[in-house]
């Protein structure tokens, strides 16, 4: 249940309307600073603020009528007084870190609102997992709106999750208190061809009055485009172009602009605002993933405006994009999203509009943060111990399961290769031409060819599935693996030594999932995360340096891309062009089809 300590507009409505007409004290006063005021894109000097039982009460020129003897009165000293921030697209288990944890390390940031899909827990827990990360959620001194899953699997028949989520499933979840839509629809090409059980989805969301978010990883912006759009989908936070943003808006979508710890696709959208002059309420700013390092070292929504001005956005018009236009989207605009009577009491106070330094966080009308400190208590689930036991192999593996089998008498191949590309989501489909020494194809680390496998992690199947990625740079005998691997979430091995690929997959089945980086037979960094192989409910600081740890050791072993343990995580996220892996082979995202590993096969 959502924390006690907030009550609804209606249950206090009667005493906003009497504070603000003068007739009770508030709880707080905030003066002495400058109001940003996003409904009307104005930043008012000298407005000030009354706040009780958590809400809004009297925004205006003088609050002086609202003090009373118990009033406390914070004075803001010349600050800008913004609305506290929104993501309208995230996954918090890309923070590796469990909603109580997220919401402590983003909360200084000025984070006071988001909008959680946890597609990544239902692939491997169902229902049930979507459920307890919806609990935890509510308990946060922020609000945390979930999401439900849509696509769990992504794409049917190319990928075997550990759970399936039905349309049974979303409608149920659809009277859940902290449900606020559908989430993201990766199965673009479902919806299109009109699959039956894509469309029941968005219809139980749709009945329920609900939001139902989008995910069209194409660049085809002709019917099949239009066709997705008829289907229900809101919002779009895939774009990577301006044809791409521009194209969302005009089908009556709103785009979300998305700066992740390596999605950089605010820039190269922006323009759609700031030289077509498109209407800016149509646009939304996001993260969609950010690990808990970026978390900790960088910001999260914060990050997210400052990026949107240094693109040439307005500061006020990317204020609104991160606070009333992501309100408004979700049917909230009288709930949050600006400082307006009746609506939640989240304000920070900053110096500066375009640096943003994030100087207090109020949320709900309490304190939260100050100057980057949380002063707040983010409550905790009691998570079972099976949810800590999910990592199942089915054997020990080796060497000999990494050996990729060359076709019969050959002494070269031409292999498919997975290429990926620093800071998008989409791969390239590249090919190669590899060696075979004694039956066996080889990578090539000259030509940044080294192997990728997929290592089948939920029913202990001791399956394992090899092909080929370049990119990543990698040097010397090395593996790295994860658990974390959108969004079937089996284990995911990339590496130049088949010695260490075997090494780094059977450490994670040892630990109960997370992230390790093997060099000449050695760990040289560890990120456990024994939450369904997902997250970790350690503080954020502590497993934020166990990832810088890890992101260097990607470093000492050759890999100079930006947050390329990001590209890792995404290497089987079969909804998103050109080419992927998954358990079931090698998969053409272009014709959503499994097709062979040699081009001569």
């Amino acid at each position: 249940m959502e924390r006690p300590s907030l009550k609804s507009w209606e249950e206090s409505a009667a005493a906003l309307v009497a504070v603000a007409a003068g007739r009770a004290a508030a709880d707080l006063v905030v003066r002495g600073g400058k109001l940003v005021n996003v409904q009307s894109r104005e930043v008012l000097d000298g407005w000030q603020i009354a706040i009780a039982e958590g809400r809004f009460a009297y925004v205006g020129p003088d609050a002086s009528h609202c003090i009373g003897d118990d009033t406390k009165v914070l004075e803001a000293g010349g600050q800008y007084m913004i609305p506290g921030l929104c993501d309208g697209h995230m996954h918090i288990e890309s923070g590796m870190l469990t909603p109580a944890e997220f919401a402590a390390a983003v909360i200084p940031h000025g984070t006071t609102t988001m909008f959680t899909d946890p597609h990544e827990i239902a692939n491997v827990l169902g229902l049930r997992g979507v459920k307890l990360m919806h609990d935890e959620a509510l308990m946060q001194p922020v609000s945390i709106y979930t999401q439900m899953p849509s696509c769990a699997p992504s794409a049917p028949g190319l990928e075997t999750t550990g759970y399936e989520i039905s349309a049974d499933d979303v409608a149920e979840a659809m009277a859940w208190p902290g449900i606020i839509g559908l989430g993201e629809m990766m199965n673009f090409p479902g919806v299109v061809n009109g699959d039956r059980q894509m469309l029941a989805e968005m219809a139980a969301t749709m009945r329920a009055g609900k939001t139902i978010g989008g995910h069209y990883a194409s660049p085809d912006l002709g019917p099949a485009f239009s066709a997705y759009v008829a289907g229900g989908a809101a919002d779009d936070h895939e774009g990577t172009c301006e044809a791409d943003a521009i194209a969302r808006v005009r089908q009556g979508m709103r785009s979300m602009l998305r700066l992740g710890s390596a999605w950089y696709d605010v820039e190269s959208q922006m323009t759609a605002v700031t030289e077509k002059g498109l209407d800016p309420r149509n646009f939304i700013l996001c993260t969609d993933d950010s690990h808990s390092g970026t978390l900790v070292n960088d910001g999260h929504m914060n990050l997210v405006v400052r990026h949107a001005i240094d693109c040439g956005c307005d500061p006020l018009i990317a204020l609104q994009m991160a606070t009333v236009n992501t309100a408004t989207h979700f049917g909230l605009e009288r709930e949050l999203g600006s400082i307006s009577p009746g609506r939640r009491a989240d304000v920070i106070l900053t110096s500066d509009l375009r640096t943003l330094p994030i100087n207090r966080v109020i949320a709900r009308g309490q304190t939260v943060a100050v100057d980057g400190q949380i002063v707040v208590d983010c409550p905790h689930l009691d998570w079972p111990d099976d949810v800590r036991r999910t990592i199942r192999l089915g054997k020990e593996l080796a060497a000999a399961d990494f050996k990729v089998k060359a076709p019969e008498g050959a002494n070269r191949v031409t292999a498919k290769v997975i290429g990926v590309v620093e800071n998008q989501a989409p791969t390239k489909a590249l090919t190669a031409d590899l060696p075979v020494i004694d039956t066996v194809v080889q990578g090539d680390v000259a030509k940044d060819v080294c192997q990728i496998a997929l290592v089948e992690r939920h029913r202990a199947t001791g399956d394992v599935v090899n092909g080929f990625v370049s990119g990543f740079g990698y040097e010397g005998n090395m593996a790295m693996a994860s658990t974390v691997a959108h969004d079937s979430h089996h284990m995911i091995v990339v590496g130049t030594s088949r010695k260490d690929m075997a090494l780094a997959a059977n450490r994670l089945g040892e630990v109960g999932g997370g992230i390790t980086v093997w060099r000449d037979g050695r760990e040289i960094a560890l990120v456990e995360l024994p939450i369904a192989g997902l997250m970790s409910d350690s503080p954020a600081r502590e497993v934020a340096a166990k990832a810088d740890r890890m992101v260097a050791a990607m470093a000492e072993c050759g890999c100079t891309l930006n947050n390329a343990y990001m590209q890792h995580s995404l290497l089987a996220l079969v909804v998103i062009p050109e080419l992927r892996i998954s358990d079931l082979g090698l998969v053409d995202v272009t014709k959503f089809e499994i097709t062979e590993l040699f081009e001569d096969s």
